[in-house]
């Protein structure tokens, strides 16, 4: 490690953090990673003692092993094309410690408070007690763990509980022989309801919610769906309108499988991924209902009126954005999770804070940090010299008004993104600031351990 550049603080070590600090260490960057639970993984580490890991039993990623591997570390090649959350961890585990990052994880320690100081370093104080000074904050502890649940009118009285706490069909409730409603239709709301629907479990399954989505298939023509990707040479439009052709050819109407239509085209908001809820409803295994209306004990009323009889409750209705550790309201997100940041990593005007995998893309956030991790080492060793805050401000505003550029809009949820696009374009802004940073004879100031050296660091 080069003492002489800025020293990192890393909360966090799931797969964001873990490639972060992999890219630091490459660099020669000094870095501490701090995970509050006992071993790597976050999410994807089934029953983690910390509670926040959101996985079920049966569980399997929905990106195929080839969209998610890791540049340097492959996956096994004897794995299946969509692994089980056990292999994925398995994975994290030996990227760890093949890179030897597993001895520069402090585990067990959680990052209790994060705040700036007055010569605008970070100050990091730890479940420890202890306090302890960084140069630069790397956030990395992910965005799928503070679960929303909406508030309807009335009173519920059997048990309703989020995904986030559900393991498998009689955990944390025995479903067989009950009448649920899951409410949702992202990617955890089609498995679960896939799951529970079968007949030996739920006596009745109904989805529910607000509007309709696409749900696309885990293969297309034989071969994983995500294997095809449009090449970032071809115009947008053209590409969008083959695709959307190509899956409307595949998969038809929502409508034929007794799903509500969707109020929009395929990809113009982040899909859903089933290999198999599209069957459970044509089979009429799962039933569809519009938003819950009102809660009347052991009944529901739905938006359009019909009531049933109800005894369970899956609320698979997504997160808050969170950050435990600010206590700066300008480091938070507003009540919808709008969040703006350049690149989806930096806030204007904050130049040594870094937001890592704080995006939904499609397909995979298992390696989307690692091409992050890109930008924040060239800055961090000097080679590269991001935009000046107002400018910064321009690119975002710029950047989230276009409704099928690189970036998707979404109400309550993190900014979508299409993964390859967003790369392609995070690569050309790396070039560009690095361009930048030799026009100017512009090097990032070496440890900013003093007030000159930290308002240097904010100049820059």
């Amino acid at each position: 490690m080069d003492q002489r550049l800025p020293r990192a603080c890393i909360i966090g070590a799931g797969c964001s953090g873990f490639t972060t600090a992999k890219r630091l260490q490459d660099l020669g960057v000094p870095f501490d990673c701090f995970e509050m639970s006992d071993d790597v993984g976050g999410n994807w580490y089934f029953r983690n003692p910390n509670g926040l890991s959101a996985c079920y039993e049966s569980l399997h990623i929905d990106t195929s092993k080839w969209r998610l591997a890791f540049e340097e570390f492959p996956v096994p090649a004897d794995w299946p094309d969509f692994p089980h959350h056990s292999q994925l961890l398995q994975y994290f585990r030996a990227y760890v410690d093949h890179f030897d990052l597993r001895r520069k994880i402090t585990f067990n320690t959680r990052v209790e408070l994060a705040e700036r100081t007055g010569e605008g370093l970070w100050a990091v104080t730890l479940s420890t007690g202890e306090r302890r000074l960084y140069d630069v904050l790397f956030v990395c502890n992910g965005h799928h763990w503070d679960a929303r649940v909406p508030d309807y009118p009335g009173a519920f009285d059997g048990p309703a509980f989020h995904a986030h706490d559900y393991r498998d069909p009689f955990d944390p409730v025995d479903m067989r022989g009950k009448r649920i409603v899951v409410v949702g239709m992202g990617n955890s709301a089609m498995d679960i309801a896939s799951e529970l629907s079968q007949r030996p479990i739920a006596r009745t399954l109904w989805v529910a919610a607000r509007r309709g989505v696409w749900v696309l298939p885990k293969y297309i023509d034989g071969r994983p769906a995500d294997k095809s990707a449009m090449p970032h040479w071809m115009p947008r439009k053209l590409g969008l309108s083959l695709a959307r052709k190509k899956i409307k050819k595949t998969i038809g109407r929502m409508e034929d499988y007794g799903l509500p239509k969707p109020d929009h085209e395929p990809l113009e908001a982040h899909p859903s991924v089933s290999g198999e809820f599209l069957t459970r409803a044509g089979c009429g295994d799962i039933k569809f209902k519009p938003n819950i209306a009102e809660l009347m004990g052991d009944k529901v009323r739905f938006e359009d009126g019909s009531v049933e009889a109800v005894d369970a409750i899956v609320y698979a209705t997504g997160y808050r954005i969170s950050f435990p550790f600010f206590r700066d309201p300008e480091l938070l997100p507003d009540a919808e999770n709008r969040f703006p940041l350049f690149k989806r990593m930096m806030k204007p005007g904050v130049p040594n804070l870094f937001f890592m995998g704080l995006a939904q893309p499609l397909p995979t956030l298992v390696n989307f940090a690692e091409q992050q991790a890109k930008l924040a080492g060239a800055y961090l060793t000097g080679r590269y010299r991001p935009p000046p805050p107002e400018e910064m401000t321009r690119i975002i505003a710029a950047d989230e008004a276009l409704h099928l550029g690189p970036y998707y809009k979404a109400p309550r949820h993190t900014i979508q993104v299409d993964f390859g696009l967003y790369v392609h374009d995070l690569m050309k802004e790396i070039r560009r600031g690095e361009a930048r940073a030799k026009a100017a004879g512009w090097a990032l100031p070496v440890a900013a351990r003093t007030k000159a050296g930290a308002e240097a660091m904010a100049a820059a």
